[in-house]
């Protein structure tokens, strides 16, 4: 007997440590000790591979065996460590090759069967321990696929604890069992919603489609069923297909969450659209033991969209203006820190009143503007000032209705060409500062980098500036918006025009 080691995986967050399980067999009563700071779940390990081990026909020595999970002071969470201790036991014992398990990482939980179950961040696990240079892993079956989304690894997959005794060189023969499979994986078929379909409302297509070039936040108010939630979840599709490490990051994150993970990287932008009673844990992400990702960290990458956003809880809100500016998802708890990715674009939509009706035609809005004004309130100033294009948005009359159905409209397949064209020459202009979209440039870069506009073309937003009505953080992200909107003109830069166009964007709710 001797000690014998492989290797799992811990995350916290989307961050994954790599952890050593070491095996030894000693003197004493035959009992099953767990060290190495284990959770209630982790410590449940004892009984669960004990039974495992016994139903699997490979039993553990009857000895005093420790296990040790190593760095000790890493908190280690969930049942993810189970096949590893399974196989750095039985390796001790000389049942199997050590060198054969110490050049293997070992992910799963085992059922008291012997069979493995499928388990929730297995993608962002073997990404982290690819980037930490291990590249044979054995997983569930049940996660087959998933694990095999992270390139330039092996995966070996397996249905039981015998058959992972044997691939190790474990002297048993192979019993068939059935396969646990995981949650059901929603393939990447999302139906793309037709801009075309948006009738009227020209200055909030263009927002839109501004909104889709440059990665910006969007704030839309308007009374009921002047097209906010119409015009929101069309911005998705007009998003360009996410590259490979986007897509990986997209997966890992839907992996965490137990979302399910399609058989091929999700290249559509995700959508999400809590509903305005969720809390800020659901919103962000959270959780007393094992944090999970929220409705923001699900869509990184793509779409948020908070509809009848004053109905949100205040605190809930405020949440985001933290990953709003970062662009990381901090959770902080008492012994650690998760981070997840909180590059998403944000897209709020309010009735202008509680009623829905002021200012709409004809309005019968019963409510007092000590109302109207507390109930806009409920979004916070600085929430508002990190949203880069704020329009209005209204009810279409008849007359508009019977003139837009004869006329040319902007279809999604145009508007996602024009997108991506204006994202290339955003990222010919960006190459090699580190940002790819306007929307991330700091404000420092556009006032006084290679790209400063001359005073003459800058000249409405500093009066604005100096009559208090834009802040500094505001002027930064009319210069964004304003870049963006040369971008979809094919201009060289900004002209005086696109300042107006991108001011009127920031400011056209108090116009």
């Amino acid at each position: 007997m001797m000690v014998a080691r492989t290797y799992s995986v811990a995350l916290l967050g989307m961050t994954g440590s790599m952890v050593e399980v070491e095996s030894d067999m000693g003197n004493g009563l035959p009992t099953l000790m767990i060290i190495g700071l284990p959770d209630t779940a982790l410590s449940d390990s004892r009984d669960r591979v004990r039974s495992a081990a016994a139903n699997s026909g490979c039993p553990l020595p009857v000895s005093k065996i420790t296990v040790n999970l190593s760095p000790a002071a890493l908190p280690k969470h969930g049942s993810t460590f189970d096949l590893g201790i399974a196989m750095a036991i039985l390796a001790s014992a000389g049942t199997i090759s050590a060198t054969s398990v110490e050049s293997v990482v070992h992910l799963g939980e085992l059922s008291l069967d012997g069979r493995l179950r499928p388990m929730n961040g297995v993608l962002p696990a073997i990404a982290a321990a690819a980037r930490a240079g291990f590249r044979t892993f054995m997983v569930p079956a049940g996660n087959r696929h998933e694990a095999e989304l992270v390139p330039g690894v092996r995966i070996v997959p397996v249905v039981s604890m015998r058959d992972a005794a044997i691939f190790h060189g474990g002297a048993f023969d192979p019993v068939e069992l059935e396969t646990i499979e995981g949650s059901d994986s929603v393939a990447d078929v999302d139906r793309v919603e037709e801009l075309a379909d948006v009738i009227g409302n020209p200055d909030a297509v263009l927002a839109l489609v501004a909104a889709a070039a440059g990665g910006h936040h969007m704030f839309m108010l308007g009374p009921p069923g002047a097209g906010k939630t119409m015009l929101a979840t069309r911005l998705a599709g007009l998003l360009p297909d996410l590259d490979t490490e986007r897509a990986l990051e997209v997966s890992s994150v839907r992996s965490l969450a137990g979302a399910g993970v399609p058989r091929a990287l999700a290249t559509r932008p995700p959508f999400e659209s809590p509903h305005h009673t969720a809390t800020a844990a659901s919103l962000i992400g959270g959780g007393s033991k094992q944090i999970r990702p929220g409705a923001a960290a699900r869509a990184c990458h793509g779409v948020l969209f908070l509809d009848e956003a004053p109905e949100f809880a205040s605190n809930v809100l405020d949440a985001l203006r933290q990953p709003l500016e970062s662009g990381v998802i901090s959770i902080h708890r008492a012994n650690a820190v998760a981070k997840f990715p909180g590059r998403f674009q944000l897209v709020l939509a309010a009735n202008p009143c509680p009623c829905g009706q002021y200012g709409a035609a004809e309005s019968n809005c019963v409510c007092s503007p000590n109302t109207r004004r507390r109930y806009l309130a409920r979004l916070s100033g600085p929430l508002l000032d990190r949203i880069d294009i704020q329009v209005q948005v209204r009810r279409i009359t008849a007359g508009e209705l019977r003139v837009s159905a004869s006329e040319p409209r902007l279809t999604t397949e145009e508007a996602r060409r024009r997108v991506t064209a204006a994202r290339q020459r955003m990222a010919a202009r960006l190459s090699g500062t580190g940002w790819h979209l306007n929307s991330e440039v700091s404000g420092e870069w556009l006032r006084a980098g290679p790209f400063r506009l001359d005073h003459e073309t800058t000249s409405a937003i500093d009066r604005a500036l100096e009559r208090g009505g834009i802040t500094m953080r505001g002027y930064d992200r009319i210069l964004r918006v304003a870049w963006t909107l040369a971008d979809l003109d094919e201009a060289s830069q900004p002209g005086f025009e696109h300042i107006g166009r991108a001011l009127y964007l920031r400011k056209s709710l108090s116009t």
